[in-house]
Formats: structure tokens, C-alpha cells, sequence
């Protein structure tokens, strides 16, 4: 659970840069590539202010994601990434004035009831269990090594 502000973090610049991206395409207009090389066009769409600024915070959110990874269990850290479908739900509708609905306000209850009990669930690795877990493994190793001279 000590990981849960990097875990957040991901969560939150990823809904960001789904914001971005979406700002840029809106300012962008309606793409065509009609008497266009599809090249430029997609370089036109990469460089522009808001694409460009969404795709840097997505790397951001995916370096931070890769921390988390190498210190939790993917099982238990890809499921928060669902999160950022609320955050950017919610920031949709009062950004962009996009239609927030009984059917999603069901969905994304559903999404926070089912991440509250993956994070839960991430207390059996946490604190004393999870280090007898290392230390036992890491003396079985000890064992297996001597065992093999």
C-alpha cells in the first residue's frame, strides 16, 4: 500500500493526458487526409500544441507506471489504471460538457467498488507477511545453493 500515491500518479496523468489529447483533436477540427500526405498529416497532428503536451504526459504516466511495476504486483497495480476512466469521465463532464449518464455513473461506481477491493487486497503483501515471504524465499535459495556444493 506504501506505493499507492506512485499508483494514483500514473492513474491521474494518464486521465490528463487523455484530456490533452482530446483538447488538441477538438482545436485540431475534423481530421481528413483527402489531398493530403498522410505523413504530414500525422506529424501536423503529433506537433500540435495539446497532441503533443497529451503524448509527453503519457510518457510520464507510463515511466511512473514502470516504477510501480518493478515494486507491486502487476495484478494488483493494472487494475487501478481503470481509475483514470472515472477521472476522465468525471473531468469530461465538466470540461467538455460531455453527457455523464445514470448508465455511467452505474459503470464508474462499479470501477471505484471493484478497485477498492483490489486495494484491499494488497494489504496481504504489505508490511510483515510480504517480508517472511522474501526472507523465506531467500533462504530457500541459501539452502538450494549449499545443498548443490
Amino acid at each position: 500500500m506504501k506505493y499507492i500515491v506512485f499508483i494514483l500518479f500514473t492513474v491521474m496523468t494518464n486521465a490528463a493526458a487523455q484530456l490533452m489529447l482530446k483538447q488538441g483533436m477538438m482545436s485540431m477540427g475534423p481530421i481528413s487526409f483527402e489531398g493530403v500526405n498522410p505523413l504530414v498529416k500525422l506529424l501536423q497532428i503529433v506537433f500540435s500544441p495539446w497532441v503533443f503536451l497529451g503524448l509527453c504526459t503519457f510518457v510520464i504516466s507510463m515511466a511512473s507506471h514502470l516504477y510501480v511495476l518493478s515494486k507491486v504486483e502487476l495484478s494488483f497495480a493494472y487494475p487501478f489504471l481503470s481509475l483514470a476512466y472515472v477521472a476522465v469521465a468525471v473531468f469530461a463532464y465538466f470540461v467538455f460538457r460531455e453527457d455523464l449518464n445514470g448508465w455511467r455513473i452505474a459503470g464508474i461506481a462499479c470501477i471505484c467498488v471493484g478497485t477498492v477491493l483490489i486495494a484491499q487486497s494488497g494489504r496481504d503483501l504489505s508490511g510483515r507477511e510480504h517480508e517472511d515471504r522474501t526472507a523465506s524465499i531467500i533462504s530457500d535459495k541459501i539452502g538450494t545453493n549449499e545443498i548443490v556444493r
